[in-house]
């Protein structure tokens, strides 16, 4: 059994990650970098329009969003308690600049996150990704 699924993995070519990744996050399709990942905000496209790889096989569900809280909420906790220990500002004041620093930073993240998350999926083989020729 362990002898077959070796065989089935040295079988399928290696896809670099690196670059998929890089094209994901710039929203570009992971296999050529020149057509466009995503329809709209985060809807993604289901074949590339430049070079016709399938997109639909991803599965980002939840991933994306998780990324972006932990990524936000890391950046900018410490960010707030400097901010109220050094200038001590108006409690109403600290809570708009970082309510609107939150949103921002999160809005840009999000369909940049899973942009690399369908091109880490798209470099691994997964879910239906892996070349069936």
């Amino acid at each position: 059994m362990t002898q077959t699924l070796e065989a089935a993995a040295s079988a399928v070519p290696a896809r670099a990650v690196w670059p998929a990744l890089s094209n994901g996050w710039r929203r570009k399709c992971p296999q050529c970098g020149n057509g466009p990942l995503l329809n709209g905000y985060l809807r993604v496209t289901p074949t590339c329009t430049v070079c016709r790889e399938e997109l639909h096989h991803h599965r980002a569900d939840d991933g994306p969003a998780y990324l972006t809280i932990l990524i936000v909420a890391h950046l900018l906790t410490p960010g707030l308690l400097i901010a109220f220990i050094t200038w001590r500002p108006d409690p109403l004041m600290l809570f708009t600049i970082f309510a609107v620093g939150s949103t921002a930073l999160s809005l840009y993240l999000l369909p940049r996150l899973k942009g690399a998350i369908v091109g880490f999926q798209w470099a691994r083989q997964m879910h239906g990704f892996a070349d069936r020729s």
